[in-house]
């Protein structure tokens, strides 16, 4: 049986429409996928990186509330946060360019 997002704790429907963008639809695909992989298909699908967004997945999918993230755990999770960013965006790219690559276009060669 699939499950809605939503059913994970800390994640209600916008965050749902967000991975539904990034075409994950059911709780059972974030719990296989993982934190991590999860929020990298959502940075890749376009959705603006947060660290609060990831934080919160992460707590959700251990069944925590969100704000119970904190001290030297927030600190760990703030750096695989800016790895996961950093692997997802071209820091010398304008946001023009990181729209048009998103939706395919390309630059003329």
């Amino acid at each position: 049986m699939c499950s809605d997002i939503t059913t994970i704790p800390n994640l209600g429907p916008a965050t749902a429409a967000e991975f539904a963008k990034a075409g994950i639809t059911t709780a059972e695909e974030i719990r296989a996928l993982g934190a991590k992989e999860a929020y990298r298909r959502l940075l890749a699908a376009g959705t603006r990186p947060h660290f609060i967004g990831y934080y919160v997945l992460v707590m959700g999918l251990q069944g925590r509330p969100w704000n119970d993230c904190k001290g030297a755990e927030k600190a760990t999770l703030r750096k695989e946060f800016d790895a996961i960013k950093a692997e997802s965006f071209d820091a010398g790219r304008s946001e023009l360019e990181e729209f048009m690559n998103r939706i395919g276009l390309v630059k003329p060669g």
